[in-house]
C-alpha cells in the first residue's frame, strides 16, 4: 500500500508541477529508442520531444563509439544521464563522458548500492565529484521530466543485498502514443518485486534485462508488459548465454519480434509515432 501510495504521490506531485510552470506540454510526436552496440554492455539514448537521456554508458572502452555516435545524431547536450547500476558495463564510461565537451545536465543513480567489496566507493559518485557534477538518486516512485510524455522510475522499491543487478534503476517512458520499458540488468528478485507491487505496466517495447541472460525476464513479466518490441543489448561472442535460448523461446511464443544490438553496426533505433512502432537496424 505504501508503494503505491508512493506512485500516486509522485505522478500528482509531477502534474502540479507542470501547472504551476506553464501547463503540461504538447504531446511529443516521436519517442524514440537508440540502442547502442557495444557489446555485452548497456547505452541507450532516449528522445522525446526535445528531451534526451543517456540511459547507462557501457565500458570506458566504447566511450569513443558512444561520442561519435551521439555526434551523428546531433546530440552534444543531455538532459541528464542515468546509471541504473553501478556493473562496469553500464558505469564504465561515465567518467570519459563528463570529461567531454557533451554537456550533462543531471545524473541520476539508484539509490541502493552494492558493491563487490566493502569499501568500494560508488563508481558513479567518484566520477561526478572529479568533475564536480551534483547526483540525484532515485527509486521506484519518483518521476523525471520528458518533454511531451512521461518518464516514470518503477524501481528499486528496495535495497537489495544479492546482486548488484537488482538494484536497477527500471524506467517507465510514454509518449507520441506508445510506451517503453527499460529493464536496466533487473533479475528475477527485483521483477517479482515489482510484480508483486502491481507497479509494472503495459508496454509496447521492453528492452529485455540483464542483456537476456537466463537470471532474468521471466513469463510473469511478459504477461504483465505484453510488447509488441524486444530489445537485447548483448554480444554473444562476450558472453555466451547472452540472449538465454529460454529467453528468446519465451519472447516467440508471446509473439514478440526481437532485436539484437549485436546484429547493427552502430545500434538498434525504435521510434513511435502516433502508436505506431518503426524499428530500424543501423
Amino acid at each position: 500500500m505504501k508503494t503505491l501510495l508512493r506512485h500516486f504521490l509522485s505522478i500528482l506531485t509531477g502534474l502540479i508541477t507542470c501547472a504551476v510552470s506553464g501547463g503540461i506540454s504538447a504531446p511529443a510526436e516521436e519517442l524514440s529508442l537508440f540502442a547502442l552496440n557495444v557489446g555485452k554492455a548497456d547505452c541507450l539514448l532516449l528522445r522525446s520531444g526535445e528531451t534526451a537521456y543517456l540511459i547507462d554508458t557501457a565500458r570506458g572502452r566504447s566511450f569513443d563509439d558512444i561520442e561519435s555516435t551521439l555526434a551523428d545524431l546531433g546530440v552534444s547536450h543531455l538532459d541528464g544521464v542515468l546509471i541504473t547500476h553501478m556493473d562496469s558495463d553500464h558505469v564504465g564510461g561515465l567518467k570519459k563522458l563528463l570529461k567531454s565537451d557533451i554537456q550533462v545536465d543531471h545524473l541520476y543513480i539508484p539509490a541502493f548500492y552494492l558493491p563487490e567489496k566493502e569499501k568500494d566507493e560508488n563508481p558513479a559518485v567518484k566520477a561526478a565529484s572529479k568533475q564536480n557534477v551534483s547526483i540525484e538518486r532515485l527509486h521506484g516512485g519518483d518521476q523525471l521530466p520528458l518533454d511531451g510524455g512521461e518518464l516514470r522510475v518503477l524501481g528499486p522499491l528496495h535495497e537489495a543485498r544479492d546482486k548488484e543487478d537488482n538494484n536497477s534503476l527500471v524506467l517507465f517512458a510514454r509518449a507520441a502514443g506508445g510506451s517503453m520499458l527499460l529493464a536496466g540488468d533487473m533479475e528475477f528478485p527485483e521483477e517479482s518485486d515489482l510484480l508483486s507491487a502491481g507497479v509494472i505496466p503495459q508496454a509496447d517495447v521492453l528492452k529485455i534485462g540483464n542483456h537476456g541472460d537466463n537470471d532474468a525476464t521471466s513469463e510473469a513479466l511478459l504477461n504483465a508488459v505484453q510488447p509488441k518490441v524486444a530489445v537485447i543489448s548483448t554480444s554473444t561472442e562476450e558472453k555466451s548465454s547472452t540472449p538465454s535460448s529460454r529467453v528468446l523461446r519465451l519472447l516467440s511464443k508471446w509473439n514478440v519480434e526481437v532485436f539484437q544490438t549485436q546484429e547493427a553496426k552502430t545500434g538498434i533505433l525504435v521510434t513511435i509515432r502516433d502508436g505506431n512502432i518503426d524499428v530500424e537496424i543501423k
